[in-house]
């Protein structure tokens, strides 16, 4: 039998297919005419009705030209707000894969501020290597803390970030013996699941603690402070991404359980005031520290940005006049290029010094103040990767947190969706169709392998500049390169003060 088709057959099939091309064709210059006419005579665009349908294109291109740039383009080492390096070093890490590295390395360091660190001549033997140490936190506290890792978890809150991903961040932390911040959205059932240790921040809005009319309630403070994983409390007063600028929650992001979590109204944006109402001067701060903590019995701290460095003299003066149990028990540190938050431009630009700048100045006025053992300083910014982790313990820190590190390891891309509801990780949405592709079970492994990876390779620093313990780095470990090239030890730039009497 002739399974051939008939020439009639093939007419038919080539008449219908001209046909198809012609309606599609149609369809497209039709399109073509309504957008010409609707380019033409809206008054928005100037491009657009300058130059209708093309200037269509401008739009497009401007839009996906950052993805473009990040995964065709940029080098390894030139994107912002992080590079290919830096977030690769993180994906690495987090699979517990190992970061040797072939042929020398692609990093220019002749760019001015980066880090050389300063090999012993005989460093110790291997066998004479020691591991971190913890470190207490609070000594005037009811229940200090005897924090076991010198890099932690940042504050992102739940709502912020979504349900997966508090919950693989807990899990994570709990399985590396780190803490967790639940940044100023309030304490959810997620971040108790993992067991993990529990730094409870309070935002100006109370999230969480508030009353009614946005006040700090006590009672829920002492119901929040007897929670076992609840370790230490953070009053934050300004973060990197918005110093001096509350934050918003859109209303698209607020569910039935995240307005009950935080004890605000759903269906509307959920914002924080600029600052505490509570604390309008220094005094008022430490009234408002030394409550908190005497409500929770728990070690309490602040985040801040530095701006005139003159106010953390001042408070310094003013913790002297009462007595050093009237300090916070930690101050974290925040970098102006710091923050996961979306915020104007112009906050996220221009506003805050940068924490390589800003952290040298405040642990030295610390130790100038006497204060060194009694204030920890914790600094974030940017700090994702072991050399930037070492060099801040060299600077002074006693801690080093990150929040979007964190993220990368959770499998963040840096879609720069975050504030949208449309992040296609699942870690910045509550859309449950994006939250699917995080998977639990995966991720917190993940986390856990990245911070235990980070703590060696700061741990194999310290090692190689001779000490045995990373916190026991100091400035002259540490060389800065300078404008011409060369490189200056840091105790020469930034040198150590001496500590009052």
């Amino acid at each position: 039998m002739d399974m051939m088709p008939s020439m009639e057959s093939v007419s038919i099939f080539l008449e219908a297919m001209a046909v198809l091309f012609w309606l599609v064709l149609g369809c497209i210059a039709l399109a073509a005419v309504v957008m010409f006419v609707l380019d033409r005579f809206q008054k928005a665009d100037a491009i657009r009705r300058n130059y209708p349908v093309i200037g269509r294109f401008r739009g497009l291109f401007s839009t996906l030209g950052e993805f473009f740039r990040q995964y065709f383009f940029a080098m390894d080492r030139e994107e912002l707000p992080f590079n290919r390096a830096q977030r690769e070093w993180v994906k690495h890490a987090g699979k517990g894969h190992s970061s040797t590295l072939p042929f020398g390395s692609t990093r220019n360091i002749t760019v001015v501020g980066t880090p050389l660190f300063v090999p012993a001549a005989f460093p110790p033997l291997d066998d004479q290597f020691a591991s971190s140490e913890p470190l207490l936190i609070g000594p005037y506290a009811a229940t200090p803390y005897n924090a076991p890792s010198f890099f932690n978890l940042s504050g992102m809150s739940y709502g912020a970030i979504s349900k997966p991903a508090v919950r693989a961040l807990s899990r994570g932390c709990q399985m590396a013996g780190c803490w967790m911040n639940t940044g100023e959205g309030g304490l959810s059932p997620y971040h108790l699941e993992g067991g993990c240790d529990l730094v409870f921040q309070i935002g100006t809005a109370k999230f969480g603690v508030r009353d009614e009319d946005g006040n700090l309630n006590d009672d829920k403070l002492r119901e929040i402070a007897a929670k076992p994983n609840v370790r230490m409390f953070e009053v934050k007063l300004a973060q990197g991404a918005k110093p001096g600028k509350g934050g918003i929650l859109p209303a698209a992001k607020i569910t039935d359980e995240i307005a009950e979590i935080r004890g605000v109204p759903k269906g509307r944006d959920a914002i924080s005031p600029n600052r505490h109402r509570e604390a309008s001067n220094t005094g008022e701060l430490l009234d408002l520290i030394g409550h908190i903590r005497e409500v929770t019995g728990k070690p309490v701290g602040i985040k801040t940005v530095m701006g005139d460095p003159e106010v953390f003299g001042d408070l310094f003066t003013a913790i002297h006049a009462r007595g050093e149990e009237s300090a916070p028990d930690f101050i974290t540190l925040d970098g102006g290029e710091g923050g996961t938050g979306a915020a104007p431009m112009p906050l996220m630009d221009l506003v805050g010094m940068s924490i390589r700048e800003a952290l040298p100045i405040l642990t030295d006025l610390r130790n100038k103040s006497g204060l060194k053992d009694r204030i920890r300083i914790v600094a974030s910014g940017k700090l994702v990767n072991p050399g930037d982790v070492a060099w801040a313990l060299a600077a002074g820190a006693d801690f080093v947190v990150s929040a979007r590190g964190f993220m990368f390891a959770l499998g963040c891309i840096q879609a720069l969706k975050c504030h949208k509801n449309t992040c296609p990780t699942g870690i910045t949405t509550h859309d449950p169709r994006f939250q699917e592709g995080l998977v639990v079970e995966d991720k917190d492994m993940r986390v856990a392998n990245f911070v235990k990876s980070l703590v060696k390779e700061v741990e194999v620093i310290a090692h190689s500049v001779g000490v045995s313990e990373p916190r026991l780095m100091r400035r002259s470990h540490v060389r800065l390169v300078q404008p011409d090239g060369s490189s200056l030890p840091m105790d020469r730039l930034f040198p150590a003060p001496m500590a009052a009497e």
